[in-house]
């Protein structure tokens, strides 16, 4: 009766009878390990703290799909339902564009690693109950590289002009040598994107697979990777990124970006590993510019990824700085609109302020150093706190101007939904510090936001609340208190 209705609820969600037949293929091994699951489970668990969602996983990659999709059903569920609608009206695609998408231009270029782990997660999903299927979780998966790379690539080909744009979020940097107070490297991030989703940006992964290095990053329900890029495995090898905004290229034949950066992480021992794991079949999508430390060596390294165009830049003393502004003029002038005259830009402002907080905490960037980096909120342009669109902590939503690049409208209810900072120290016991909502501004109540902005009653149902939560610490084997 267990598989009977196993085999139902794929068939009504609306799966072939083909796509069951391989997602059985699957799941009948873990299905059938134990009538309970119980098997399947061992060794997972999950708690929460401070608004995060922590969860350890471990085993195969059937396994470490399984417990996945079975510890965070509920959120991806949720997840699922508020992204359906939410890329309908920015994207004018809707749900079904992307599944097809998901099935024909990325699953065949996914190693069969991942396509068991992401089967998993279905499997994991239909214990408990939850009507999604393979291509709903590629989808999912596809979040950044398909609505905003390969939508305008499309658009292109159809010679339309493009109805989205390469987002412009997130703030980081990486610093070594005579930057740092003890002359090892210091990482830091903020994510930023929209709240409905960014309310959701929650989760604390600890990752222990059968191969490659063990792995603790933030991460979004249902997603292999972190997806904002900051996490450490077990080789000391550290990561974090901001987009490239205004980016404009896309290969369809190449492999998924949200594939290759998970198994990066997973696989490399150096910054050589990562970036030619990255490179490997680059498709262009979620195109980043990469900070990357080895913790190992203290080198850190700005590897720029475009499509056709990369650059690696390495230092054992000095720093590097991201906020979604391109820094290889070749790369610029081939794969992007980016104007780097435009010193108003969001960009551009927060470069400046990135080279003003790095001359000011020169030789005394430590992590409480870095978490207040993260949480500024100083305009270079209005000579002034904000936060705002040109902030490195920022609120578009309190914000008359809003961002341009981004296309998001006025008061736009978007900006800095989290922070992680993360030091060699840390790095050596994989722990990281995190902070859930916008560190540089009270919280976000979407009831109050959806009352003074009607124009956005759109994202009704769709809008959390969204608390500024404490710095917490996260490591590996974490347990909850008693």
């Amino acid at each position: 009766m267990f598989l009977y209705d196993k085999v139902r609820l794929l068939i009504a969600s609306g799966e072939s009878v083909k796509n069951t037949l391989l997602v059985l293929f699957v799941a009948l091994p873990l299905l059938v390990t134990t009538s309970r699951g119980d098997d399947l489970l061992k060794g997972s668990y999950r708690f929460e703290n401070n608004g995060w969602i922590y969860v350890h996983l471990e085993g195969t990659p059937d396994r470490l799909g399984y417990q996945h999709g079975y510890l965070l059903s509920a959120e991806i569920d949720d997840l699922l339902r508020i992204l359906k609608p939410f890329l309908k009206h920015t994207t004018k695609r809707d749900w079904e564009f992307y599944r097809a998408a998901a099935q024909r231009i990325l699953w065949p270029k996914i190693d069969s690693e991942y396509q068991r782990e992401i089967d998993g997660i279905v499997a994991g999903l239909m214990a408990r109950k939850v009507k999604a299927d393979r291509w709903d979780i590629v989808a999912l998966n596809a979040l950044e590289e398909l609505p905003y790379y390969y939508v305008p690539w499309l658009d292109k080909q159809k010679r339309r002009r493009p109805s989205t744009k390469s987002p412009g979020n997130c703030s980081a940097f990486v610093a070594t040598g005579s930057y740092t107070k003890d002359h090892r490297i210091v990482i830091a991030h903020n994510n930023w994107t929209n709240y409905a989703t960014g309310s959701r940006w929650n989760i604390v992964f600890d990752l222990k697979p059968e191969k490659g290095f063990r792995i603790l990053m933030d991460g979004l329900p249902g997603v292999i990777t972190s997806d904002d890029d900051f996490g450490v495995n077990s080789r000391g090898i550290m990561i974090t990124e901001t987009t490239i905004t205004g980016f404009e290229l896309f290969d369809p034949n190449g492999s998924p970006e949200f594939y290759r950066s998970r198994k990066a992480l997973q696989y490399s021992s150096s910054i050589d590993d990562y970036v030619g794991i990255m490179l490997d079949q680059n498709n262009g999508g979620y195109a980043n510019d990469w900070l990357i430390g080895d913790n190992k060596t203290g080198e850190i390294a700005l590897f720029e990824l475009g499509l056709k165009e990369h650059s690696v830049r390495r230092t054992k003393d000095g720093y590097f700085a991201g906020a979604n502004f391109p820094v290889d003029p070749k790369l610029i002038k081939a794969e992007t609109n980016f104007d780097v005259n435009n010193p108003m830009s969001s960009p551009n402002a927060r470069r400046t302020r990135w080279e003003q907080l790095m001359a000011e905490y020169k030789g005394k960037i430590d992590i409480e150093a870095a978490k207040r980096m993260e949480a500024d909120s100083y305009d270079v342009i209005e000579k002034e706190p904000g936060p705002d669109e040109r902030s490195l902590c920022g609120c578009v939503d309190q914000s008359p101007r809003g961002v341009p690049e981004w296309e998001w409208g006025k008061y736009f209810p978007g900006g800095t939904v989290q922070a992680k900072a993360m030091d060699a120290t840390m790095a050596e016991k994989m722990q990281l510090w995190a902070a859930l909502g916008h560190p540089c501004a009270p919280d976000f109540v979407a009831a109050d936001f959806l009352k003074q902005h009607p124009e956005y009653g759109w994202m009704r149902g769709l809008l959390r609340d969204m608390k500024t939560q404490p710095w917490t610490l996260f490591t590996i084997g974490m347990k909850p208190n008693p």
